[in-house]
């Protein structure tokens, strides 16, 4: 899975806890191997190697939002085939 500056992902009840009870974290730098990020809320920030990001989002600790920008591209796209 591609991780891009600016994903959003939603943090799982189960490990709430261990980001400050923020309910989102979003992407704010990759390297390729740390991942920098901001959590929901303003209540902090922090970073992870990619690695262990991409095992929370396996684990389903970290759901991805998806973005409104392809959402509202998504939609443009079928009114214009139909």
């Amino acid at each position: 899975m591609l991780i891009e500056k600016g994903t959003i992902y939603q943090i799982s009840q189960g490990v709430k806890g261990f980001y400050n009870s923020a309910e989102t974290m979003t992407v704010k730098s990759n390297n390729g191997v740390t991942v920098q990020f901001i959590l929901g809320d303003s209540k902090g920030h922090g970073s992870m190697p990619l690695d262990h990001l991409n095992y929370l989002l396996k684990k389903s600790s970290l759901t991805q939002i998806p973005n409104k920008l392809m959402l509202l591209n998504t939609d443009s796209d079928d009114e214009q085939i139909g």
